[in-house]
């Protein structure tokens, strides 16, 4: 189990990377395009789906995507 659970607090960190990423903007053909596709790449089989079921919550023109929070809660539960 103590596997189990390091591998999903990494993933944790890859989630929060990807989120930050969504923050800035990223140059396309630099070392951070490259880092954030491995991120992109990483997260979006988990996240999309998610995504997908719970649609970003609308708060005026902005929006907030759950799927991450959700995942954050599920990892904490499991580990």
């Amino acid at each position: 189990m103590d596997v189990i659970c390091s591998i999903l607090w990494i993933y944790w960190w890859v989630i929060l990377a990807r989120i930050l990423f969504s923050w800035v903007r990223v140059e396309p053909g630099t070392a951070l395009d490259s880092v954030y596709g491995v991120v992109h790449r990483l997260t979006e089989p988990v996240l999309g789906p998610l995504r997908a079921a719970i649609p970003p919550v609308r708060l005026g023109l902005a929006a907030i995507d759950l799927s991450p929070i959700i995942v954050f809660l599920v990892i904490a539960l499991i580990c």
